[in-house]
């Protein structure tokens, strides 16, 4: 989702704001007000209690690590920002047959 409220500077400057969706780690989570950038992930709507999307967290930092990035130290490339890795990865297990 792209955040287009620019008088706030972004979700967690916006009071409107309540949950926030990470395309880099496709997760889903709560904002937390905290005058920071927290959020605790959800794996269920808050209003109708349809379970979400399985957050990609883990096999992202995976990816990283696999490709000598240490995502404690550096920033990820772009493609990592904004979740178009993982569709380089569906596209290339359908090139090898997988």
């Amino acid at each position: 989702m792209d955040w287009h409220g620019g008088r706030h500077g972004g979700p967690f400057g916006c009071p409107d704001a309540l949950i926030r969706f990470s395309a880099g780690f496709h997760e889903c989570g709560l904002i937390i007000r905290d005058d920071g950038a927290s959020g605790i992930v959800v794996g269920f709507c808050p209003w109708c209690g349809q379970g979400l999307p399985e957050p990609r967290r883990d096999r992202r930092l995976g990816e990283l690590e696999r490709r000598g990035i240490d995502p404690w130290e550096e920033e990820a490339p772009a493609g990592f920002q904004d979740g178009g890795w993982l569709a380089s990865l569906r596209y290339a297990r359908l090139d090898d047959g997988r």
